[in-house]
Parts: C-alpha cells; structure tokens; sequence
C-alpha cells in the first residue's frame, strides 16, 4: 500500500478559486465630475470677462454722477400761525445741473422735489416734468427751478421747533433742508440706457426777503447738494 503523504498546513487542494476583480468605477460619476469641473470654469471666465469689461468701460469713459448746486433761494413768506395751525409759505429756488463728463451725457426725464424744516416736510413741487425734458450734453450747464407757495396744516408742538422757529424769526433766516428725486437716461453716443433714478440733498439757510422796514439780515450763499445714484 501506498503511504499516505502528509498535508501541509494551510494547503487546499480543492478545486481552483477564481481571482476576484475589483469593482469597476462607475462612469457616471466621472460624467458629473467632468460637467461639473466644466461648469466652474465657464463661471470663473464669465467672471472675469465681466469684471475686464467694467475696467475698460470706466476707465475709457469714466463716468460721473452729475452736479447740482442751488445758486438761488427766495423766501418772501415762512410764518407759523397757531390758531389754526398753518405754516404759510412762499419759496423760489433755483438750481444749475453741471454735467462734468466728456463722453456721457444725461437725458432728465423728470424731478420732483421736496422741503422740509426741523423734519417735516411742508411743500412739494414738480421741478421737471415729461413736458419738459431735456438732453444735457457733455461739459454742459443746465438751470431748473421750482417753486413753493402755499399754506400746510401741522401742529408745531415740540419744543425743539418752536424754540428752533423762533430763533430763525429774530435773525431772519431759515434753514431749509430739499431733497430732489431724479428719473433720468445715460446717454453714450447713439446709445441710450433705461430709465434710472437718482437722488439729491440739499442743505439751505434762506433769508427772509426784505418787507420794505427791516433790511434783509444776509444774502444766500450758493450751496452744492449731494448727488447718489
């Protein structure tokens, strides 16, 4: 007989075990990665395209805003009555539109504009209306005015603007604060943008006119006003 022939540890003499593949990666997740790898670098450029543009734009045209100055103020009325609560006014302004820019211009399509004193606002008045709309070409000056008479209903109870309303009523001036919305249009050549709104702030002391008995007490000083787009 034949000797039987020891096994050796861990020896398997069964039949072949097939080698195990590893797993194939999956290609829609390449796909994703790719299109979304894509997508970012189209944004960056879009991105960057952009931002090239608007730094050619502004430093071939460099745009400004506007510049508005009030160069002339008239208040022949501004007194309070307390019986029935009235502020009865009557108030000319006059403002110049400077336009500083050499290859932009403005189209005014409309201003309104508003006074207030010691934070209420009495009077309103259409500055520019669609009727009178006009093209303001470059390095160009152009003039408007409004004006406000009337009387307004409020009940001056602080102590603040009494004492503030009293005060300008000895020295005859008034500090006035105006504040003037724009619609307007850029214009670039033949090009022109939509419509846009800008906004104006304007500080004034106006003195009372003379009544014929009492000297008027100053002159008004031109004030520039800050423009914000």
């Amino acid at each position: 007989m034949r000797d039987k022939q020891p096994q050796l540890n861990g020896a398997y003499y069964g039949p072949a075990i097939p080698p195990v593949e590893a797993p194939r990666p999956r290609r829609h997740r390449n796909c994703c990665c790719c299109l979304f790898g894509f997508c970012w670098k189209l944004l960056l450029a879009v991105i960057i395209l952009l931002v090239l543009g608007f730094l050619i734009f502004w430093a071939v045209l460099q745009p400004r805003a506007f510049r508005l100055q009030v160069t002339d103020a008239t208040l022949t009325q501004f007194n309070y009555t307390s019986s029935d609560n009235t502020l009865h006014y009557n108030l000319l302004l006059n403002f110049t539109a400077r336009n500083p820019n050499k290859k932009m211009g403005f189209y005014y399509e409309s201003v309104e504009s508003h006074v207030s004193y010691g934070g209420v606002r009495f009077a309103s008045a259409e500055v520019l209306t669609l009727r009178d709309s006009f093209r303001q070409r470059t390095k160009s000056t152009d003039r408007m005015s409004g004006v406000f008479t009337g009387h307004y209903k409020t009940v001056v109870d602080q102590d603040q603007v009494k004492k503030r309303l009293e005060e300008d009523e000895k020295k005859r001036v008034f500090d006035f604060d105006v504040e003037l919305h724009f619609k307007l249009k850029f214009i670039i050549g033949d090009f022109n943008s939509s419509s846009t709104k800008a906004k104006a702030k304007c500080g004034l002391q106006v003195p009372l006119s003379s009544d014929g008995k009492t000297p008027m007490a100053t002159e008004f000083a031109s004030t520039n006003c800050h423009v914000h787009f």
